[in-house]
Order: C-alpha cells, then sequence, then structure tokens
C-alpha cells in the first residue's frame, strides 16, 4: 500500500495567512512526480497553532526521490517556527461506498 509523510508545521497566527499563500503559491509542483498520490494541507480549527502538511505516495522511494529533487525554502523567513516529520505505511484504508 501507499506511504503517508505528514510535516507537522507550529505556526504563529500572525503567520497563518503567510504560510497558506506559499502553499497556494507552489500548487502544482508536487502532482506531477513519479509515485505521488495525494497532498493536502490542513488548517487546524481550535485548540491548535499546529497545521499538517498531508502527502501520500506510491513507496517510500518516490518520496525520497522527490525530496531529493526539490527546494524547501519557502520565502524569504520562515512561516513555521518549528517543524515534525511524520511518516506512515498505509495499513488499510477505505473510501466511500459506492451508490
Amino acid at each position: 500500500m501507499s506511504y503517508v509523510v505528514v510535516n507537522v508545521l507550529t505556526v504563529s497566527p500572525e503567520m497563518r495567512e503567510t504560510l497558506e499563500q506559499r502553499f497556494a503559491a507552489r500548487a502544482g509542483a508536487v502532482e506531477s512526480s513519479d509515485g505521488f498520490e495525494w497532498f493536502e494541507l490542513l488548517r487546524p480549527v481550535e485548540g491548535s497553532d499546529r497545521y499538517l502538511v498531508y502527502t501520500r505516495w506510491r513507496d517510500e522511494e518516490s518520496f525520497q526521490a522527490w525530496i531529493g529533487g526539490q527546494s524547501h525554502g519557502g520565502g524569504p523567513c520562515p512561516a513555521a517556527s518549528g517543524s515534525e516529520v511524520w511518516k506512515f505505511d498505509v495499513v488499510t484504508s477505505a473510501g466511500p461506498k459506492a451508490s
């Protein structure tokens, strides 16, 4: 099954818009990568200052190949004050039932 990488970004309230604009400006940067399956930027609703950057890949090798060819600068100053990366193998998954 797939390989998931979640980058957990700590973002202050005053930097949220900057972070979201930077990700919007990068739209399309990952979609054509071999092995790429899905991307989501998840904004916290309440009680947290941590955004989740969710990517799903065919396998770890596809993710590593994409990382190896990318620049992850983001802009003149960091929008996030901290980052933590979580990596997972998908064990099982489900989607909506067909009608």
